[in-house]
């Protein structure tokens, strides 16, 4: 059975940092496309930042570049979100999604997905 589990979300002042997990079991996470994805109360679904399964090519949003990272440990089958310089306009649920097909995280419609982390940015 496939699963990934979101973890690292806290509350944190703006400015701040957090970094995210996405830890897969049932799967080898290295040979997926990975993506985060974030919710926040009252908006749609917004992509976040992905890593491909080819080439380790790596896209952010607009909102999100020069601030988070995404990288992956494929000794420990995760794929991490390092953010930084944290603004409350980040707060949301993040949830990771893998699929083999880079096409299908971009559209957001990957197969697997977790329950997500909660991440709120506040003073």
């Amino acid at each position: 059975q496939v699963q990934l589990v979101e973890s690292g979300g806290d509350l944190v002042s703006p400015g701040g940092s957090l970094t995210l997990s996405c830890t897969a079991s049932g799967l080898t996470l290295e040979y997926y496309a990975v993506g985060w994805f974030r919710r926040a109360p009252g908006k749609e679904r917004e992509g976040v930042s992905y890593i491909s399964n080819r080439d380790n090519r790596k896209y952010y949003g607009n909102s999100v570049k020069e601030r988070f990272s995404i990288f992956r440990d494929n000794a420990k089958n995760r794929v991490y979100l390092q953010m930084n310089n944290l603004k409350p306009e980040d707060t949301a649920v993040y949830i990771c999604a893998a699929d083999l097909n880079w096409g299908k995280i971009i559209c957001g419609k990957a197969d697997y997905g977790g329950q997500g982390t909660q991440v709120t940015v506040s003073s």
